[in-house]
């Protein structure tokens, strides 16, 4: 009797448990969904006194708890406590629901609120970006970035060039998805227009981190410093296609071609992966080796095996940069375009037409006015960077003030007996017609 007495007790009292998280359930449900409806018609009071009970009581029910709730506590009540509980519970409890965009606005919200140290933002942005560095917030990338720097400068330089590269990778990454969206948009510009604007603003973001991330490591990517460290660690990783790529790929822009190390990692990229941008590389090499037959035919090599567009334009503008080199500016120009027909929308191609331009002003021009004609035609390429490439706006208007202020002012043109407005054909190898500034 004792028994069956025990085993009805133990029955009703789970029966009991049973129900009471029906209740529950039901009564979670009801809040979230009394909640979702008053955050969206922007009850905000409402919404926030079922959203507590949500977060007290029914925290693994749906991660739009604190999707929508982040936004109560930073923005409504601007509460730092809220705010980071929101963050932790949602790492907590959804840890698996785009982990590494949680971890950026978490470590972004820790920022901008001094509510941790730096190293304890560090490993927050470090766990968001070894997860998935692309779903990183633009400026968390850079942070990320200079921790790494500030921690392994003087002590491991080599992880900072691997970071950089690696950062580098995920920031194109972005940039090329981005670019290849413009260019769908763009087709319909007026129906896309909000989009394209969102497109453009996060390009012009990322090619800003871009610029910082260069400016960071600019002090210690010098020939003096890759020469011996490549050397060093060249034995080790031969056959290693990624450090090859990476470290032929620092010294070509670094301009480090002329040591004979570049062209031995170029050799061993080709061999360890036989693709595009290692062919492009090694045509370099044949080239300053005075094989320009080999090297053209290595360039198409690389040119050929390529399928993406997008990257076709790259390979372009990176053999027009080796003919920049070698003093083949007409060449030079000629590959720009060609980049340029794959990618209309490449700022680079446009930056590097107007870099050529600049480089001539002394020798496609006798006078003054001829020289800073130059300069005009130079800014006409530089103001279309802008416009068709939101990535480089900045390094392009820098580029804009620049050859604005070296164009002819009026009294120069008054002296030279042209006329403001007019139609002016430079000389020498651009051969463009431009028109004299009335202004």
């Amino acid at each position: 009797m004792k028994k069956i007495t025990f085993l009805f007790t133990a029955l009703l009292f789970f029966t009991m448990v049973e129900t009471n998280a029906q209740d529950m359930e039901r009564e979670c449900t009801i809040k979230y969904n009394l909640f979702k409806g008053d955050f969206q018609s922007k009850k905000y009071d409402d919404a926030y006194t079922n959203w507590i009970f949500l977060m007290d009581n029914c925290k693994d029910l749906s991660v739009n708890i604190y999707k929508l709730g982040a936004t109560l506590a930073e923005d409504v009540r601007k509460d730092p406590a809220l705010a980071k509980r929101v963050y932790e519970q949602r790492l907590q409890y959804f840890p698996k629901v785009d982990p590494a965009k949680a971890h950026s606005d978490y470590a972004s919200y820790l920022y901008k609120n001094k509510l941790a140290t730096e190293d304890e933002i560090f490993l927050i942005l470090e766990k968001g970006y070894n997860t998935d560095a692309t779903r990183m917030g633009v400026k968390n990338l850079y942070l990320y970035f200079q921790g790494v720097t500030d921690r392994n400068k003087d002590t491991n330089p080599q992880k900072v060039f691997d970071t950089y590269d690696d950062v580098l990778e995920n920031v194109n990454k972005k940039l090329e998805g981005y670019a290849a969206r413009l260019v769908d948009l763009k087709k319909d510009s007026v129906a896309n227009k909000k989009k394209i604007k969102s497109y453009s603003i996060n390009s012009r973001a990322l090619g800003q981190v871009e610029g910082g991330l260069d400016r960071i490591v600019e002090k210690l990517s010098t020939c003096e410093r890759l020469v011996p460290l490549y050397t060093r660690d060249f034995d080790a990783n031969n056959s290693n296609a990624v450090w090859l790529k990476r470290a032929v790929s620092r010294m070509f822009n670094k301009g480090c071609q002329s040591d004979p190390l570049y062209a031995k990692l170029a050799k061993a990229y080709a061999e360890a992966s036989p693709s595009p941008e290692a062919y492009a590389f090694l045509a370099n090499v044949l080239e300053d080796n005075g094989d320009t037959a080999g090297a053209n035919q290595m360039r198409q090599k690389s040119f050929d095996l390529e399928t993406d567009p997008l990257k076709k334009a790259k390979y372009k503008l990176k053999f027009a940069q080796a003919a920049k080199d070698r003093g083949q500016l007409s060449k030079a120009r000629s590959l720009a375009r060609e980049a340029l027909s794959f990618n209309p929308n490449s700022g680079r191609a446009y930056l590097f037409i107007a870099s050529l331009y600049a480089a001539s002003v002394n020798s496609c021009g006798t006078n003054e006015f001829e020289k800073r004609m130059v300069y005009v035609a130079a800014l006409n390429k530089a103001r279309r960077a802008a416009v068709v490439d939101p990535s480089i706006s900045s390094r392009a208007n820098k580029y804009i003030r620049s050859y604005k202020g070296n164009a002819p002012s009026q009294s120069v043109i008054f002296t030279a007996g042209a006329t403001p407005g007019g139609r002016y054909t430079i000389k020498c190898w651009i051969g463009e017609t431009v028109t004299i500034p009335s202004k």
